[in-house]
């Protein structure tokens, strides 16, 4: 399921998005702190949800650190700032939505579903008879739906967002793991997991260093 990551220091309205959220099939990651976005692995996610008014650091600055460390997530910025010039900063430093507040929260998801839809449209694939929506976090195998956990879909993510090369092993775990140390055993249980949904010998292992999906 797509991945979001939350930046709202407002208790109750992130409790509330939160459930919404998952209520729709999104993943979420909540931070109250905008502090500690600092050593995190923004690859992981599909979308970013910012508020702009945070305690530390505004949401404009978060979004232009960002976007300066080339990382194009696909931003909606939820705010309580209505005035034209401060949604015309947010686009010029790289916001896709804008959306104020009080706003009706399946709005919100129809917003965020079209803004997966144009960021995953060239990525999706299929890979024999198994077919990857990345823009709807699912995945068919003859047809059939099947269920990932979110670690799971965060690896095929990857893979399938570097099809074709070489990705260490290194690289997983600080994409996929980015927020708990694992080792080398756990990766290898959740590639033998993407082993059975994926046709034999879809992904190569390059002993010692890392993983390609063909």
């Amino acid at each position: 399921m797509p991945h979001i990551l939350l930046i709202e220091d407002d208790q109750a309205l992130a409790e509330s998005l939160i459930e919404f959220f998952e209520l729709n099939e999104f993943s979420v990651t909540w931070f109250s702190d905008e502090r500690k976005l600092a050593d995190l692995n923004l690859n992981i996610f599909d979308l970013l949800v910012l508020d702009l008014i945070l305690k530390h650091k505004p949401g404009e600055q978060i979004l232009q650190d960002i976007r300066s460390r080339g990382i194009d997530i696909p931003a909606l910025i939820i705010s309580a700032k209505q005035k034209i010039g401060d949604k015309e900063a947010c686009f010029h430093i790289g916001a896709d939505d804008y959306l104020t507040k009080p706003f009706n929260p399946r709005e919100l998801i129809i917003r965020l579903k079209a803004l997966l839809k144009r960021s995953y449209q060239n990525q999706s694939c299929l890979i024999g008879d198994v077919e990857v929506d990345l823009s709807a976090g699912r995945v068919l195998k003859s047809g059939q739906e099947i269920s990932l956990t979110r670690r799971t879909w965060d690896l095929l993510r990857l893979l399938i967002k570097e099809k074709g090369k070489l990705v260490a092993k290194q690289k997983i775990m600080d994409t996929v793991w980015s927020d708990a140390v694992v080792g080398d055993d756990v990766l290898r249980t959740y590639i033998k997991e993407l082993r059975k949904i994926l046709p034999f010998e879809s992904i190569e292992t390059h002993k010692g260093h890392g993983y390609r999906l063909k």
